[in-house]
């Protein structure tokens, strides 16, 4: 499992550290990893060209620092120093008796055009709103000559570290060395689409990092490990029946796409109640279906609402009341009573889009894109509830809001196609049917989904019943 840290968190655990070691020992260990980073980037180093961005902090240090190693190389290295005499003494020096050179923000452009590779170290983890002008106007030489690599040290420039926010002008790098541990920003949009890939090096850090971080991210062992396996005495009820209340005259696909997903997502059987049972029957035969509401239709582990219910607020009530774990889509996030959520005392999972939750919280669609961590932890807050907030990086905040939020990032932006969400709210409410709590039933799906989608569109457009049909590869693909 990945783990990103605050950056107070972050300070706290740099300066235990820092106590324990030889003076300047940390920055070196930095260093060396970013230099190895750049090395395996330009491929051969000797006669390469490098441009180092050097702001007046401990990222302009480790930049120095790691130019210095490459200039020992033979590499070409000249630093453009932000602010002159506020730059690290000993980075400086280091780069200096290594045969690097120095340049004024006046006379960059030239340098920055001609680098086989530009490493950023304008402004550290701490940095808070976007660039100043005179740093915006290096990066904006930077993006016009694409010839060059970006390396962002620990962090692009401008980009907010806890919460992943971009306010202004930031530095966008293809590759970004961050140091003992990931940082939020790194990990959450629209912050992570400025840092390209990204490259941990370890520094120590670990040993003296507490428990707490502020996001988690799943890797293929630990959803493994949630993913619920059937023994010999298991029966199809043992594994959990799944109810989805979907579809409506309008929308039929949207049940059948909802089921479609229940039905691959380990729950032992799926019940069916809604106006679009033919289409259901036609497409999955072993569905088992009923025309007389939820709570006529037998019995459940859980509840998925709202896929395509049009303006059948009857039902989605109907659900509310259950004593179950219930997933809220879609439809249902709109028809559904704030109040009865709230007062829900089994689970409750809801899976809105950015302008889904955008009309929960009373705001604009753009701050709920520009502020994902704050706004699914709002949202978790006032409903009481665990949020699945969908996007390029989905995130999972638990019921209130506190504790680590966690991200997924297994997606393609060719997801991005009707029913692509309905598809995710049948796995994961069957992961909720088969025993999961709500936090890893929604992980765990949008996991699943995310690898499905990559699978089914490999490059190319794909269909929402492809996705689905992929998820059987996606489950085998988290055991091997």
């Amino acid at each position: 499992m990945r783990t990103a840290y605050r950056v107070e968190t972050v300070r706290r655990a740099e300066r235990e550290l820092m106590a324990r070691l030889p003076e300047g020992a940390l920055m070196q260990r930095a260093a060396a990893g970013l230099a190895a980073a750049c090395a395996d980037l330009l491929g051969r180093v000797y006669g390469r060209r490098v441009a180092l961005l050097v702001g007046s902090g401990d990222n302009g240090g480790d930049a120095l620092y790691a130019g210095a190693r490459l200039a020992r190389r033979g590499a070409g290295v000249t630093a453009v120093l932000l602010a002159p005499g506020r730059a690290h003494a000993g980075g400086l020096a280091a780069l200096r008796r290594a045969g690097g050179r120095t340049v004024a923000p006046e006379g960059a452009e030239g340098v920055l055009r001609g680098a086989d590779l530009v490493l950023d170290g304008i402004v550290g983890i701490g940095g808070k709103g976007g660039l100043r002008p005179d740093a915006a106007a290096l990066a904006a030489v930077v993006v016009a000559d694409a010839r060059a690599a970006v390396v962002a040290v620990d962090l692009p420039s401008g980009v907010d570290a806890d919460t992943g926010e971009v306010h202004g002008s930031a530095v966008r790098a293809d590759l970004t060395v961050t140091f003992g541990t990931h940082k939020p920003g790194l990990l959450v949009d629209p912050a992570r689409e400025y840092a390209g890939s990204v490259r941990l090096v370890d520094i120590g850090l670990g040993e003296v990092l507490p428990a707490g971080p502020e996001l988690t991210a799943l890797q293929h062992a630990d959803v493994a490990a949630l993913l619920p396996v059937p023994g010999g005495a298991s029966d199809k009820y043992r594994r959990g029946v799944v109810g989805i209340a979907a579809g409506s005259a309008r929308y039929p696909g949207a049940a059948v796409l909802a089921v479609a997903g229940a039905l691959r997502g380990g729950a032992g059987a799926v019940r069916y109640v809604g106006p679009a049972g033919d289409a259901v029957i036609a497409r999955f035969p072993g569905t088992l279906v009923s025309d007389r509401g939820p709570r006529q239709a037998g019995r459940v582990q859980a509840w998925v609402v709202g896929p395509g219910a049009g303006d059948d607020a009857k039902t989605v009530a109907e659900v509310l009341t259950a004593d179950v774990p219930v997933l809220i889509d879609a439809d249902g996030l709109r028809l559904a009573d704030a109040d009865a959520v709230r007062a829900r005392k089994a689970p409750t999972l809801m899976t809105p889009h950015a302008g889904e939750a955008a009309a929960l919280l009373g705001v604009a669609r753009e701050e709920v894109e520009e502020a994902r961590l704050r706004c699914v932890r709002e949202l978790a807050a006032r409903y009481r509830a665990t949020v699945l907030l969908k996007g390029s990086t989905t995130l999972v905040a638990d019921a209130g809001g506190e504790g680590a939020v966690r991200v997924n990032a297994t997606g393609t932006a060719w997801l991005a196609t009707a029913g692509s969400g309905d598809v995710l709210s049948g796995l994961a409410g069957s992961l909720l049917a088969a025993g999961l709590d709500a936090l890893d039933a929604g992980s765990a799906g949008a996991y699943l989904h995310g690898l499905a989608g990559r699978f089914a569109a490999d490059g190319a457009p794909v269909g929402a019943h492809e996705v689905a049909g992929a998820i059987q590869q996606a489950w085998r693909s988290v055991g091997e």
